[in-house]
């Protein structure tokens, strides 16, 4: 297995520190980590290991295939009454096979669907490696350690630069940093929990002052950012980790902690239908920033005009440059994770990411109230998912390819430990 982990910190060090560049390179890089993680972990495996991967995953094996098949199902042929409009133009004009795709651009889903099949990869990986608690606490740190460096360098560049800096370097760091307060805050527990157990109050006190110390940069950045939803993103995970932490420490009954979560679900249900209904227009838009008036337009005509099928994953600029007037300056880059979803994928694509995540949620909830002294793994994953639902509405972070595997690596460490390894 050291082959498998060595790859997975090379993943996560390497595509987190060259996101910034927005070079092709990093999503090329994380992929091929992903394929060398799970081709040593599939060879080094043990029967412990498999039968740990098979009870962490029962009733969720449908979640980690759905969306690589979904998109999948985007580049088989099909005809042309079924394929998306672009492909009946281009047989009207060359006359070739009457065969067309989903997927408006081909070669964009052919990427996306790799990148999809290298996070589930990841996922399975961090399951299998997570069953062992240092190597856990290892990957826990390195992601922690991560999150403060992104968050370190966006505050030093915007002391340098000031108002100058993009609104996508923005979103990367708020993205990242939003995660990184839940991990942090795990980090606090962690600390917390060893002087507890084992008595370790010097080594224990560093720990949880470095923890405090991303807490405070990670949660700056994200107060940083203009677009104040990110903020309430952020408080949504930190409430919820530490609700899981008062039930768990309050030791409460089966009825008292079943009021407690159906209070807090209708809390934050009627904290995000505030939200939702300050805005107008789309749903899908009123989690966003203030757009201008032509670049709302374009998109109220792209998200009308969605199939359910949608127009292929990854393929949100190629549709765009059609729904653009002719002297737009640039390609239209997808505001949110949750429209370049729609867009590519439609309804049910959508439906179908966030029935997963809502699944996913479910079990690392349940998981961390189960849990003993690791509850903080699938806390914190609980934590970081509840905030990467919101935040993939207000935002295009979770797009890019660090996010994107970060927060695999998070819920596969906390899927691996949210099941007891007293029946190894």
């Amino acid at each position: 297995m050291s082959l498998a982990y060595f790859a997975l910190l090379f993943a996560l060090v390497f595509t987190t520190t060259l996101e910034p560049s927005n070079s092709d390179f990093v999503t090329e890089l994380g992929m091929a980590a992903a394929g060398v993680c799970l081709l040593a972990a599939s060879m080094d495996a043990s029967k412990a290991d498999r039968e740990h991967f098979l009870r962490t995953t029962a009733k969720l094996r449908w979640a980690l295939i759905a969306i690589p098949l979904c998109i999948g199902a985007q580049l088989i042929p099909i005809g042309l009454a079924m394929a998306h409009p672009i492909w009946t133009t281009t047989y009207d004009a060359l006359q070739g096979i009457p065969f067309g795709y989903v997927t408006a651009d081909f070669s964009r889903t052919l990427g996306a669907f790799f990148l999809a099949l290298a996070s589930v990869a990841l996922l399975g990986v961090t399951i299998v490696l997570g069953r062992d608690r240092r190597r856990a606490e290892v990957i826990l740190f390195v992601l922690c350690g991560l999150t403060t460096l992104v968050a370190m360098l966006k505050i030093i560049d915007y002391r340098l630069h000031g108002e100058s800096i993009g609104p996508d370097s923005w979103d990367f760091a708020t993205s990242l940093s939003g995660l990184g307060v839940a991990l942090n805050l795990a980090v606090i527990q962690l600390a917390a929990e060893r002087a507890e157990t084992r008595h370790a109050i010097i080594r224990s006190v560093a720990v949880g002052l470095l923890g405090l110390a991303g807490l405070l940069i990670n949660g700056a950045v994200v107060m940083a950012d203009s677009n104040a939803n990110g903020t309430v993103a952020c408080a949504l995970g930190i409430a919820l980790f530490l609700l899981i932490l008062a039930i768990r420490r309050l030791d409460l009954s089966m009825l008292a902690t079943t009021a407690i979560a159906v209070a807090a679900a209708v809390g934050a249900a009627l904290v995000l239908t505030w939200i939702f209904e300050k805005g107008s227009g789309s749903p899908l838009l009123r989690l966003l920033p203030i757009q201008p008036d032509e670049t709302r337009a374009v998109l109220d005509r792209l998200i009308a005009d969605t199939r359910w099928f949608g127009a292929g994953a990854g393929a949100f600029q190629s549709i765009g440059r059609i729904y653009q007037p002719g002297d737009a300056t640039g390609p239209l880059a997808a505001p949110s994770a949750a429209i370049a979803l729609f867009v590519g994928t439609g309804w049910i694509g959508l439906a179908l990411a966030v029935a997963i995540a809502l699944s996913l949620l479910t079990r690392l909830v349940s998981g961390a109230l189960r849990r003993g002294r690791d509850s903080f793994f699938p806390a914190a994953a609980a934590a970081c998912l509840s905030f990467g639902i919101v935040q993939g509405f207000a935002g295009p972070g979770l797009l890019r390819t660090g996010a994107i595997i970060c927060l695999a690596v998070i819920v596969g460490l906390g899927l691996s430990q949210s099941v007891s390894q007293a029946a190894r």
